[in-house]
């Protein structure tokens, strides 16, 4: 697949890098261009930087960095068994846990909620860092949901950090994710109280919350663009036209 001719590899994280050192440099190099292009396109163009993650792992398979972004990639494009097996192979080559929440989402795209929970309740859990503690705390209510377990979701997802004032990284999808559940168990005020608090941490618009909001508030956007090309079909529809319009729907009426 092509590489932009200024993509040179050394945009990767040094951690990665240092994997690499393991392969012959020139082989590195390709190696490391093809993840750049990967993380690069992962959320743009998911299909195309699965393709890119599927050179990089034809190239050097025993490199652990290679199989997780191989895994990122194919859990992106919805591949959840070729995921789950990459990040697997990540984790044995490691033996980090930091994997466990997306495994344990994979587990829930492959529709297996119960090993998702099963997952949630894991030793491996408390070796987690607070982020993937919050991310798994999220994987967990979902399979809840899956499960049709709505009341059950909504008590998994409360939490410390869920009720703290201070602002994180997870704190907006964490509010989302309670206003989402309070919604579908059609606690509708309580939903908007909680969409609103996203929006109010969502720095990075990382959720459509605000959206969500507007939608229970009733409040309807409409495209300006669109609304105006409208407008002018109006005023350069011919009365003929318009004559026959109105003369298709009476017959259609008669009909």
């Amino acid at each position: 697949m092509p590489i932009p001719e200024e993509v040179t590899g050394d945009e990767i994280d040094k951690d990665v890098r240092q994997e690499l050192q393991s392969l012959p440099k020139t082989l590195a190099e390709d190696v490391a261009r093809n993840l750049v292009m990967v993380a690069r396109l992962l959320d743009e163009d998911p299909e195309a930087a699965y393709g890119y993650s599927r050179v990089a792992l034809r190239l050097a398979s025993r490199v652990a960095a290679v199989r997780e972004a191989a895994g990122f990639a194919a859990y992106a494009n919805q591949k959840y068994s070729e995921a789950l097996a990459e990040f697997r192979a990540a984790r044995r080559m490691t033996g980090s846990v930091e994997l466990w929440p997306v495994m344990a989402d994979c587990e829930r795209g492959l529709g297996r909620p119960e090993k998702a929970l099963d997952m949630a309740g894991a030793p491996e859990v408390h070796k987690l860092d607070k982020a993937s503690q919050v991310e798994m705390r999220l994987v967990a209510a979902g399979a809840r949901r899956d499960m049709g377990q709505l009341d059950a979701a909504i008590v998994t997802l409360q939490s410390p950090e869920l009720a703290s004032n201070s602002v994180q990284p997870w704190t907006a999808r964490l509010r989302y994710a309670y206003a989402d559940a309070l919604l579908a168990a059609g606690r509708e005020q309580e939903a908007r109280e909680w969409f609103a608090k996203a929006v109010e941490s969502d720095r990075d618009g990382s959720t459509d919350a605000s959206d969500r909001l507007a939608e229970l508030d009733g409040v309807e956007f409409v495209d300006a663009l669109d609304e105006h090309e409208r407008e002018e079909d109006g005023d350069s529809a011919s009365p003929t036209a318009e004559a026959g319009h109105e003369d298709q729907t009476q017959d259609g009426k008669e009909d």
